[in-house]
């Protein structure tokens, strides 16, 4: 339900957008909200499960989802649209897993990540197209009780524990400082953002998350553990990581307005164009895990990072003219990347992670992985308004995807620049 909330809405921008009044890329701060918001309650629900048990903050998770797809599907305006975005939390798994099933674990957890983004895009272009983008939520209410039901059935009930108490002065430093990122971000996809107000929103928001983060380094019990940062692979998977997810999820959000504001596409042919990516990630997730055992993470992360940053450069040249074949076999390659680098960067990421501390640097990864999923959104569409300064629509595109091209291309030099040895302690031998 998430990751197809997250995914659904791209395809549905450009009728969200005329429907409350709005551009398509103003849309983005909806998404970009949704996401930054999850990034913020990820550490949150980690306490509140300790305390509360999962079993209990996992139904009741469905149930608020459920609720707030329904409210989302009767919002009006923009406002209240990006109010009713409320996410999950989600439950860690990893400091059950040995370190030898650790390629193996991450690749499983994965699956069901690629195959809601697969469903989104068409199943965003039918409902768009043949009734209404509202419909889209109600997509979660049977979900939703399905899940509900099997949660009950499955999800053992288990022993409360006590955690430290709650840091409410980083939850508020942080909250008020990535929705003032956020409000930034949207001042930026407008036509006039204002200096002095731009430059406000910009010290405050900055200087909030700035403060949040020293809180928690002097904090006695941190809500979010910063100390895996001082692992080396664990901080290098989340430097070029961050800048790996930030491209590939901005140009899931542009590529839907391309094909519908620009070339003219419906929004059905959108999200079969868009679909082509996730065959990409599925063609080649099962030979992932042997990549990574013959030939290592590094060289790995290099390539994907490397023919993800050619692959949006290339992005930047498509028209209407374009032959439809040669769209679809660029975004399968897009997708090719995309699935190889997010399999290496997760599972790299607690190769040097001791067991003890696995709960902690699993939050600190999964709250470090949305914030960059959300502010990718927020990238592309300020990238997108810049391009309208100069150029032409379809020239504000390809502004735009060069743009992320070359992020993505920083993370390959930061791939480069990792240990030869990376993961070594994780990769099983060729054969095993």
């Amino acid at each position: 339900m998430e990751n197809l909330d997250g995914t659904i809405l791209t395809t549905a921008a450009p009728s969200i957008g005329r429907s409350l009044g709005v551009p398509s890329v103003t849309v983005g701060i909806t998404i970009t909200a949704y996401l930054l918001t999850l990034a913020v309650l990820i550490p949150l629900s980690g306490w509140i499960t300790r305390r509360l048990g999962s079993r209990r903050v996992f139904l009741a998770a469905i149930v608020i989802f459920t609720v707030a797809s329904v409210l989302c599907a009767l919002s009006t305006s923009l406002p209240e649209l990006t109010l009713m975005m409320v996410p999950v939390g989600r439950l860690a798994v990893l400091r059950v897993t040995d370190k030898v099933d650790l390629i193996r674990a991450i690749a499983l957890l994965t699956w069901p990540a690629l195959v809601a983004p697969i469903v989104a895009p068409l199943a965003g272009g039918i409902i768009t197209t043949y009734f209404t983008w509202h419909r889209i939520f109600l997509i979660n209410v049977p979900l939703g009780i399905v899940a509900f039901i099997a949660a009950v059935r499955l999800i053992p009930a288990e022993a409360r524990e006590t955690p430290p108490p709650l840091d409410w002065i980083w939850l508020a430093l942080t909250c008020t400082g990535l929705g003032s990122l956020v409000y930034l971000g949207s001042l930026l996809a407008e036509r006039d953002p204002g200096v002095l107000q731009t430059i406000g929103w910009a010290v405050v928001g900055f200087g909030l998350v700035g403060f949040a983060i020293a809180h928690q380094l002097r904090s006695r019990h941190p809500l979010l553990d910063l100390r895996a940062l001082r692992i080396e692979t664990f901080r290098l998977s989340h430097a070029g990581g961050s800048l790996f997810r930030l491209t590939v999820n901005a140009v899931l959000f542009l590529l839907p307005l391309l094909f519908q504001d620009v070339f003219g596409y419906t929004a059905l042919f959108s999200g079969v164009l868009v679909l082509f990516v996730f065959v990409g990630n599925l063609a080649i997730k099962p030979a992932t895990t042997t990549l990574l055992r013959r030939f290592g993470f590094r060289a790995v992360i290099v390539t994907a990072s490397a023919a993800s940053a050619m692959s949006v450069a290339l992005m930047a040249l498509l028209s209407s003219s374009t032959p439809v074949w040669l769209v679809i076999a660029l975004l399968t390659v897009s997708g090719v990347a995309r699935s190889a680098g997010f399999t290496a960067y997760n599972t790299i990421a607690f190769a040097d992670v001791e067991r003890a501390e696995m709960t902690d640097a699993n939050t600190l990864a999964s709250t470090m992985q949305q914030i960059a999923a959300g502010f990718g959104v927020a990238v592309g569409a300020v990238a997108l308004r810049l391009g309208y300064g100069f150029a032409t629509v379809s020239g504000a595109f390809g502004f735009a995807f060069v743009v992320l091209a070359v992020l993505a291309a920083l993370a390959t030099v930061e791939a480069v620049l990792m240990s030869r040895t990376a993961g070594e302690n994780i990769r099983p031998a060729r054969g095993g």
